[in-house]
């Protein structure tokens, strides 16, 4: 059986010509024979691709020969199937969107925590606040435990959420992370600009942290997006589906309850109120 490498990678940095740079990361991605997705903007390159170990590794190497990506760095896992259907790259204003002017990681973003930095505060009990920055699709079908989750869903209500949360958690460390690092680069700052003075972000988010401590700490497993869904500890697919009706990620436990009927609804059709808006591209 074939094995498909998916590859997850972002840099903020200031990129121009991004026509021609799509243009020719286009030939590159199809040469290589890659399928997924890859945001450039004025601000930097957000990727998400898949394909065989020598198709990533000649993107990587095209990436990393250009100027201000020569260090970049990704994460990995393996499927037995392409996640993705087709291979797109576009041009965005944000690689993430957020729509704060001010924010520029790559000038400042809050101190990172390694994944075994933090596992060895949690395995210490040590007290902190775990702030998970994700929307709440995601961290419905996992999260570390005891983390606040905000209820957002969109990154972009993340700022007015940050302005409802009390005032004495500015006083305390708050530890963000989000799937892959990407949002919490410019929660951070953010934050910091609300007046929370003990902030640091999970460098490499969730995907690092299992790769690195496995699922410690952590209940349930990681939205991802692409067709996999949800990824474990082991950074292999749980088999969670999307709802076709609401486009809510369904754990496989749930794909057997009474409210599950595939094509037409799910536990959270019956639940909540169907939410729109589930986007294609994340961290």
């Amino acid at each position: 059986m074939a094995e498909f490498i998916n590859l997850s990678s972002y840099r903020f940095v200031t990129l121009n010509g991004l026509p021609a740079l799509r243009s020719e990361l286009e030939v590159v991605c199809r040469d290589a024979g890659l399928k997924g997705t890859i945001l450039l903007s004025p601000e930097g390159i957000n990727l998400f691709v898949a394909g065989s170990r020598a198709g990533v590794d000649r993107l990587l190497g095209d990436l990393r020969g250009r100027p201000g990506l020569h260090d970049l760095e990704a994460k990995e896992s393996i499927s037995d199937h392409a996640p993705f259907d087709h291979m797109r790259i576009k041009i965005k204003r944000e690689i993430i969107a957020f729509g704060v002017e001010g924010i520029h990681p790559d000038r400042h973003t809050s101190p990172k925590l390694s994944a075994r930095q933090l596992k060895q505060w949690l395995d210490e009990g040590r007290p902190i606040t775990l702030l998970d920055t994700r929307n709440e699709y995601e961290a419905r079908i996992g999260t570390f435990t005891g983390a606040l989750r905000l209820g957002i869903d969109h990154f972009r209500d993340f700022p007015a959420a940050v302005r409802q949360l009390p005032e004495s958690l500015k006083d305390q460390p708050v530890v963000m992370f989000c799937t892959g690092g990407i949002r919490c680069e410019k929660a951070g700052p953010l934050l910091e600009r609300e007046g929370f003075r003990s902030v640091h972000q999970l460098e490499g988010g969730i995907l690092r942290y299992f790769e690195q401590c496995g699922g410690a700490h952590y209940t349930g497993e990681c939205f991802v997006f692409d067709q996999r869904v949800g990824v474990g500890p082991d950074l292999l697919a749980t088999g969670a589906v999307l709802c076709e009706a609401c486009q809510m990620p369904v754990r496989k436990a749930e794909q057997v309850a009474p409210d599950y009927l595939a094509g037409n609804h799910c536990p959270s059709c019956v639940r909540d109120r169907p939410r729109a808006g589930l986007s294609s591209a994340s961290d």
